[in-house]
């Protein structure tokens, strides 16, 4: 099922101060961008040309899920979707023989080739559950760097220095703990950069996490001669242990595609205050709405709207049935797994 999300055709505005009114929608949700004034100016060229803007987020295949924390990057993607913009989904099937550093307290482990192609295979089914298939291209960074001869890497390499590079916190945490840092590590921001000067980027998304590699895409297209991709940063999602951001590989996450049963169970198990935070970057609720209702009233509306985006009504409501028969009515489940 395709989440709708609320917005404005980009072709409905009688005038640039028509679109600017889209800014307020575009900001909501966001922790900064960098910068307001160029977001502006690039919405307002793009209205008077007519010309859909560029918009990419990169996704490195590191684990065949696609997860909630995802869908609060995807969804501002779809919003601009809804504006009229098109979406470059980038899956880095290059980068993520790296491994992306960006707060990481130690390197990741190498990923085989095989895990990669599996894994990526699953993105592209998993994302049209909230994008449009129709102004979204789905672009592999293997293309290009795979056809990079080693001149054309070392020359890129010479667009940041080892000062740079070393300054960011999550390497300085590693060298503080004595902790390697491995040299492919180093040039992943690079190779992250040059992603946006190869697509030639508008806007770039990612988490605050990584806004040392999103600034470094703006300073690489600059020496590319360029115009500088806008950078729109979202927080973070917790995940359900509520301290750490929802993650993979801490296992702490909701799966879109997890089973609508175990959807629901894990959406109530998280706490109270995770919960809000949970509407407030994964629906349109109205927050003052949902804080009338009883925290385990509210708790499963959550669930049933996750289930409903990401599967369907019906099987929303058959996960609200069978939960409420085992832990409400401590009833035998219809289904039990075999371990």
């Amino acid at each position: 099922m395709v989440v709708r999300l609320r917005s404005t055709k980009l072709t409905t505005g009688r005038s640039p101060q028509d679109v600017l009114g889209q800014l307020a929608g575009i900001k909501r949700g966001t922790s900064e961008i960098i910068s307001l004034d160029e977001l502006k100016d690039k919405l307002v060229v793009s209205f008077k040309e007519s010309r859909p803007l560029r918009i990419k987020a990169g996704f490195d295949p590191t684990a065949p899920d696609l997860h909630l924390g995802h869908t609060v990057l995807l969804r501002k993607l779809r919003q601009f979707q809804d504006l009229g913009h098109t979406v470059l989904f980038l899956i880095g099937d290059f980068t993520a023989r790296i491994g992306d550093p960006s707060g990481q307290n130690k390197a990741r482990p190498p990923m085989s080739d095989e895990d990669i192609k599996r894994n990526a295979s699953t993105y592209k089914s998993q994302v049209y559950k909230i994008l449009d298939p129709g102004k979204t291209e789905i672009v592999f960074n293997n293309d290009w760097f795979s056809r990079m001869s080693i001149y054309e890497l070392t020359a890129l390499m010479s667009h940041a220095s080892v000062s740079q590079i070393i300054a960011r916190e999550d390497f300085q945490q590693r060298l503080k703990k004595q902790r390697e840092i491995r040299i492919n590590e180093f040039i992943y921001p690079l190779l992250q950069a040059y992603d946006s000067v190869h697509l030639r980027a508008d806007i770039e998304l990612g988490g605050t996490d990584q806004k040392f590699n999103l600034l470094l895409g703006r300073e690489l297209q600059r020496d590319f001669g360029q115009e500088e991709q806008v950078v729109i940063m979202l927080p973070l999602l917790e995940g359900l242990d509520a301290v750490n951001k929802m993650s993979k590989s801490l296992g702490n996450y909701i799966a879109i595609n997890e089973a609508p049963d175990a959807m629901f169970g894990k959406v109530m198990s998280i706490s109270d205050t995770l919960m809000y935070r949970y509407y407030e970057l994964l629906t349109d609720e109205d927050m003052l709405s949902v804080k009338a209702l009883h925290p385990k009233e509210a708790k499963e509306k959550l669930a049933m709207i996750l289930i409903s985006q990401y599967h369907s009504l019906q099987a929303a409501e058959s996960a609200k049935e069978a939960f409420r028969k085992v832990f409400a009515q401590k009833e035998i489940p219809q289904k039990i797994h075999e371990y």
